[in-house]
């Protein structure tokens, strides 16, 4: 199953912000388990860098952000996915709109985010960490 994790799904693993660092963790560790790809994108991992960086010292959240990108898959922002979100009446929030054609544009099943409202557009099934792992890994 192809899942696409937002940026503050990235940012709560990287700055352990708890409680969500429970389940966000989990769920980033299914990059290693055969039945999972764990996507994200450029614009995700720029988002996630930026807070990183305010709470550790800027070496350290790049050393962050490479180890992460070791483990999971880039889905690449294109200008189809920006013309794609400009087109798209019903999208109200550009980089929503970029994260969206962009776990699309790789066949992602599921958007990972804890603002699944921001999502309300979506044909792809969108749940937070909670509700993914209650879904997905419980069973």
């Amino acid at each position: 199953m192809k899942i696409f994790l937002d940026a503050n799904v990235l940012v709560s693993v990287l700055n352990k912000e708890y409680p969500l660092f429970t389940y966000s963790s989990r769920i980033l560790s299914l990059a290693s388990h055969p039945k999972f790809e764990v996507y994200t994108s450029p614009l995700c991992l720029a988002i996630a860098f930026y807070f990183a960086e305010k709470k550790h010292k800027s070496q350290l959240a790049k050393q962050k952000i490479d180890l992460l990108c070791q483990h999971i898959k880039i889905a690449e922002n294109l200008s189809k996915g920006v013309s794609d979100t400009l087109s798209n009446k019903s999208i109200h929030d550009f980089e929503d709109g970029l994260e969206y054609y962009a776990a699309e544009s790789v066949g992602c099943k599921c958007i990972i985010t804890e603002d699944i409202e921001d999502f309300y557009f979506a044909d792809i099934e969108v749940l937070n960490c909670q509700a993914f792992f209650k879904r997905y890994l419980l069973n």
